[in-house]
């Protein structure tokens, strides 16, 4: 599943192979390294995709501080589908790409701005 709105690229895959993949893919495309970013429902595989892939973590520079800090109180749920809306998704494509994550996929976001 691939999606492109104004502001990012997203595309979802099957596993930590195929996302690191996915990354090399986006960089030899043009894309800088601090605009690739790795979401995984397990926050540890996804910091383990982003250390082999060489891609980033939404932090608080993508979300705010504000949002950063209420994420320690969210679900993990709804702490991905704000992870995503600062990416520049809607609510609703957050939703969709969640439910993703959920079922042990993983998601690629490269922004375009």
């Amino acid at each position: 599943m691939e999606s492109t709105n104004m502001k990012s690229y997203a595309k979802v895959v099957e596993n930590g192979t195929q996302a690191v993949h996915e990354v090399q893919n986006l960089r030899q495309s043009g894309y800088d390294h601090d605009r690739i970013f790795v979401l995984a429902h397990d926050s540890d595989m996804t910091s383990r995709i982003v250390d082999v892939a060489d891609a980033n973590e939404v932090g608080i520079k993508e979300e705010g501080v504000i949002d950063a800090f209420a994420n320690l109180f969210r679900s993990r749920g709804d702490e991905l589908r704000a992870k995503i809306v600062s990416l520049g998704f809607t609510e609703a494509e957050a939703g969709f790409y969640e439910k993703q994550l959920d079922l042990g996929k993983v998601l690629v976001v490269a922004r375009k701005e």
